[in-house]
């Protein structure tokens, strides 16, 4: 199988996070996605929701969407959530198929200051989303590693997963661009406002329930 990886603090998951899972699976050609929510990310503040808050939220999204799993590695681990450590696991785990780790341009270009970044090759492809005609500048550090792992998504269709996976390159994808940020549903949440258009409804419902992210 060719396998779709996207982590996240997911806190909570939106359309921002959910709509780009789709379009890289459907570009290139994945027969799931695993969503991955971090339990203690190394970049980032604490969520404001717990992290069994937030693996329901996610639970429920991947009942709704066709090939999407809950990714619980993580939460299982109470260190921070290194995705080094996290695809050498799941590389274990699935050491038939093909690993795709999804990330945005701006992870990317930070990727540099991850945890033994290097090594992230070693067990999976990174599959990098950008909006419609962006490209990394020439004298970027970044762009050296991207043009000597580059693959074009025509490349991976037009070839049956070997019987040994094949490892370390890199797709770009474009996606469609959007506005969302938790950070944003958190604020208006915490006004009153729903973010009807940002939400699954499944996923506004569990919030209202628990009524997170109130002031």
């Amino acid at each position: 199988m060719r396998i779709g990886i996207l982590g996240g603090t997911f806190d909570p998951i939106h359309y921002g996070h959910i709509r780009p899972a789709i379009e890289v699976k459907l570009a290139l050609g994945l027969d799931k996605i695993l969503l991955l929510p971090n339990h203690i990310p190394p970049h980032k503040q604490q969520p404001h929701s717990t992290t069994a808050q937030r693996l329901d939220m996610v639970a429920d999204v991947c009942t709704k969407l066709d090939n999407f799993e809950l990714c619980d590695i993580e939460a299982k681990r109470n260190s921070p959530s290194y995705t080094v450590v996290t695809l050498e696991q799941l590389h274990e785990q699935y050491p038939h198929d093909e690993l795709f780790f999804i990330m945005g341009m701006d992870s990317f270009i930070h990727l540099q200051s991850w945890h033994k970044w290097q090594q992230l090759f070693e067990y999976s492809n990174l599959v990098v989303c950008q909006r419609p005609g962006w490209q990394l500048a020439s004298d970027h550090p970044m762009q050296q590693v991207l043009s000597k792992r580059y693959v074009a998504i025509d490349a991976l269709k037009k070839t049956t997963q070997p019987q040994s996976p094949l490892l370390g390159r890199i797709f770009t994808v474009d996606i469609t661009a959007q506005d969302i940020s938790s950070t944003q549903i958190r604020s208006q949440l915490s006004q009153g406002e729903i973010p009807q258009d940002a939400l699954m409804p499944t996923t506004l419902n569990y919030i209202k329930k628990q009524r997170l992210y109130l002031a």
